[in-house]
């Protein structure tokens, strides 16, 4: 008979069931016998996923899809034979707006990663001053830093392109998708392509401009940036569950207290209630936070500690289309923090996803919070609501009564990777593999906070741990 390897994992999001789908089949691979449970402290699965079907519509309570470009998620995908439900964004819907001195305007063509690689719409844009946008061509002949060492994004920006680019145009876009600071972001852990096309090309925009790719397609027929599932993303974690079931021990309302070391080899978990539960290897995909109250005993958990979490919310609001008189001709639009809005962006819902409502309604969601403006969410849901419909009618004219809406609070959902993040975890990493054999960290508070960042990092720790199976053995 095979030899059982156990396997525990500590989470049950995104990034805990693709490590449990992925160490199970390589397991099988290298010949072992795979023993794995999932502990989940909450009652359902998926962690911030969230799919809500409600009068017709298809709206998504936490994140709303995921890069095309990293593939992870579509190999998942295919591997579960649920990739034909991927759906792409509207081509029709290919605008995206940003806010400047309380109007609306369209981004300028050519804005890769919110960085001009087009000059001419660049320099005709409004977004901009004369003087802002000559201070961005300073970035053709300022020199570049040729040190790796790590710094912050908006200092980055900030140094290549100036403070009114930084303030206008990247930082709503890049602290966006954060919810953060672009001054306290770490460059490396968020961007780390721009260091490299400063220290190879010598200028940010020319860099960018050479390196400009089309669009990410999956289909070869149709090109996105963006996909999701037309049911929802939770489809992914529904075909995750359902795969694991009956080979997968899958435990919900289930917390891990603390990990022991055993004498002879591999760990003991003890569980909330008090009952043990043992383990040839654990792999912890909880927020930072939670994994360094079970680390703390055994190593420096400073690297998990200095990690912020910023708490975000979302109010979703449904229409009748013939009671909203605004064109919904883009996929949306960013607020910068100057602007002084409740609201950090808004998407047109029902332009940009097709799938998600029927043709005579209208979806819209708008985002409030980010790092250094958490005080809306302390409102109930109704002062938010109140607050975000005044946003919306300021900014697009539209005061129709929703047909109904729905807050989501995702209290400390977003890490805020620090200046010199990556040094960090990789010490804590060779910590771990010197003193827990065995033990692994995944998830979006390391390495990248998309969701096929978190099943690239459980896929490669699956394959980590399959290929030395016996690590934990050794402990002594």
């Amino acid at each position: 008979m095979a030899e059982q390897r156990r396997v525990v994992i500590i989470g049950g999001g995104l990034t805990g069931l693709s490590a449990a789908f992925y160490t199970r089949n390589f397991l099988k691979d290298a010949g072992f016998e795979p023993v794995v449970t999932v502990l989940e402290k909450g009652h359902s699965w998926g962690g911030k996923i969230e799919t809500l079907h409600k009068d017709g519509f298809v709206i998504e309570k936490g994140p709303d899809s995921f890069l095309a470009r990293k593939t992870a998620m579509v190999d998942l995908a295919k591997e579960l034979e649920i990739d034909h439900d991927l759906v792409t964004t509207n081509p029709e819907a290919k605008k995206t707006y940003l806010l400047h001195k309380g109007k609306l305007h369209e981004m300028p063509a050519g804005l890769v990663l919110g960085i001009p690689t087009q000059l001419k719409p660049f320099l005709s844009s409004k977004l901009v001053s004369p003087a802002g946008k000559l201070r961005a061509l300073m970035d053709y002949v300022l020199p570049p830093k040729r040190s790796e060492e790590d710094e912050s994004l908006g200092h980055f920006i900030e140094r290549r392109l100036g403070h009114e680019v930084l303030e206008n145009v990247t930082e709503p876009l890049l602290a966006g998708i954060y919810a953060g600071d672009t001054r306290h972001l770490s460059l490396q852990s968020t961007f780390p392509q721009f260091g490299a096309v400063e220290r190879e090309h010598g200028s940010l925009i020319r860099g960018m401009m050479n390196g400009r790719k089309p669009v990410e397609t999956h289909t070869g027929t149709k090109k996105s940036t963006f996909l999701t599932f037309r049911q929802g993303l939770q489809s992914l974690v529904h075909a995750l569950v359902n795969e694991l079931s009956g080979t997968v021990d899958l435990r919900s309302e289930t917390a891990a207290a603390s990990i022991r070391k055993q004498p002879e080899g591999g760990y003991a978990l003890e569980l909330e209630d008090g009952s043990m539960l043992a383990a040839d290897s654990i792999i912890i995909t909880t927020p930072t936070f939670a994994a360094s109250k079970l680390l703390s005993p055994h190593v420096n958990t400073q690297p998990l500690d200095s990690i912020n979490y910023v708490s975000v919310a979302n109010v979703v609001l449904a229409f009748d289309k013939r009671d909203v008189k605004t064109t919904f001709d883009g996929s949306g639009f960013l607020v910068p923090r100057k602007e002084g809005r409740t609201i950090t962006a808004c998407t047109w819902t029902s332009a940009k996803w097709l799938h998600t409502s029927a043709d005579d309604k209208v979806l819209m969601r708008c985002y409030v919070g980010r790092a250094g403006e958490q005080e809306a969410l302390k409102l109930d849901d109704a002062g938010l609501v109140e607050l975000v419909r005044k946003d919306i009618f300021e900014l697009m004219g539209i005061d129709a009564q929703p047909l109904f809406t729905e807050v989501t609070r995702l209290n400390h959902s977003m890490p805020q990777y620090p200046v010199g993040h990556l040094q960090q975890i990789a010490g804590l990493r060779r910590q771990l593999a010197e003193e827990m054999p065995g033990v692994y960290i995944a998830g979006a508070g390391y390495d990248g906070v998309g969701l096929p960042d978190c099943i690239r990092q459980a896929k490669e720790i699956s394959a980590k741990l399959a290929a030395a199976p016996a690590a934990a053995k050794s402990v002594g």
